[in-house]
């Protein structure tokens, strides 16, 4: 039995599934589409398209508000997603489920309402060298503002976090670790579970950045014990614009308001506002109604798939696609994790790494190059950039020899 037969067996209806995603079937300079971009975004199955459609053909109205038939079936639906959100991650409890416009916004909020009221002026939060930008930035705006201190895990040569240098930063200044949970660049997954008890140790709470994480591998945030936890909805098969921030009850209860508006009021008068009770203290304005009721969609899809066979299946697909790509005479990997992904990152001998997309493009492969909003990151390992092939459970064997071949073509053409 070939290596492709034996991956084929975790999701042995791979050709069923590929016919849920209808972009799959897009020609791009005469060739069948490859798309192993999916850790910029994924693509998205028929069962959250036609849930847009439904939104806007059957529910079409503004939420919480109204008393006639649409809003009230509209508030059924969105309040409906949440709860899915919430079992999906194994949130305690629905209302520490809170929507935003995405990741980047969820960490900006803790920034913003977590700082508020917790960090002054020479505390200390730590992030890692494996963080995106938008993990990085809000961090460095709340200490300018603050006068206090941003730390940074460092790594070692294969792109994992030294943990010995990880206790040593521990100390009584800390107010907040916030980590990714598995590297959009590298696909390292992080030991979130020693980076979370080591913390609690010292009483320090712990966000993680899940963005990388929940699209590949059961998450649970009772498991872990995480106090707030991130992700966002287009990497998850679902629409653009629309995140999840968890955190525990009793520290939303604690943080002020983010934004003022609609929604995130109980009482209003011109000398005193009374803030709403969670979720809605977090959520002003209307919501991306659309958004968060396709999200819902999205999780529906991935629950009947099952994310243990997901999570089987892109290792697989992982393994196979380093073991051909290991072939190829002067390859780098740049991450070399023992926990990984499925996530390759490389470069090509002297060839910049725009070069080798620009050529791959050509072959119909779609694959990121770059610096992948993790500048600091390829600053430690001394690059511009690398190449980076990321694969979803719609991704096959077959899909991964055609982009090992346009590599080689790559190599040949550019070295």
């Amino acid at each position: 039995m070939n290596t492709a037969t034996i991956i084929a067996q975790e999701i042995p209806d791979i050709e069923k599934i590929r016919r849920d995603f209808p972009i799959l079937d897009t020609k791009v300079n005469g060739r069948p589409l490859i798309y192993f971009d999916n850790a910029a975004s994924t693509q998205k199955p028929w069962q959250v398209i036609k849930a847009i459609e439904h939104y806007y053909t059957n529910l079409n109205s503004n939420v919480h508000r109204g008393v006639h038939y649409l809003s009230q079936k509209a508030t059924d639906a969105f309040e409906a997603s949440r709860r899915k959100v919430a079992s999906f991650i194994n949130a305690e409890h629905d209302y520490e489920v809170i929507f935003t416009g995405g990741t980047t916004e969820s960490i900006n909020l803790v920034a913003h309402s977590f700082g508020k009221q917790f960090v002054k002026a020479c505390d200390t939060i730590i992030i890692s060298s494996l963080e995106h930008h938008s993990n990085i930035v809000p961090w460095q705006i709340l200490c300018e503002e603050k006068n206090a201190q941003l730390k940074v895990i460092p790594i070692n040569e294969k792109g994992e976090l030294l943990m010995d240098a990880f206790k040593a930063m521990l100390d009584e200044t800390v107010k907040l670790v916030s980590v990714n949970y598995v590297s959009n660049s590298l696909g390292t997954i992080n030991p979130v579970r020693e980076i979370i008890e080591l913390a609690h140790s010292k009483n320090i709470p712990v966000m993680l950045d899940a963005a990388q994480a929940v699209q590949h591998m059961p998450v649970d945030v009772q498991e872990l014990d995480v106090d707030f936890l991130v992700f966002s909805g287009h990497k998850l098969y679902g629409p653009t614009g629309i995140g999840v921030l968890y955190g525990k009850e009793k520290w939303l209860n604690q943080m002020p308001p983010y934004q003022g508006g609609g929604e995130m009021i109980k009482t209003v008068t011109f000398e005193k506002t009374t803030y709403n009770e969670l979720p809605f203290k977090f959520e002003a304005g209307t919501p991306h109604i659309e958004g968060v009721i396709c999200i819902g969609a999205a999780i529906d899809y991935i629950n009947e798939i099952g994310l243990e066979k997901i999570d089987r299946y892109e290792h697989e697909l992982l393994e196979y696609a380093t073991e051909k790509l290991s072939e190829i005479e002067g390859i780098k990997f740049i991450g070399t994790a023992d926990n990984k992904a499925s996530v390759v990152s490389f470069n090509l001998e002297n060839i910049h790494p725009y070069d080798v997309g620009v050529i791959l493009d050509q072959f119909g492969i779609a694959v990121r190059t770059g610096h992948h909003c993790t500048q600091p990151l390829m600053d430690i390992f001394a690059i511009p950039g690398t190449v980076r092939a990321s694969f979803a459970f719609y991704n096959t064997t077959v899909e991964i020899d055609i982009f090992v071949a346009g590599v080689k073509k790559a190599a040949s053409m550019l070295g």
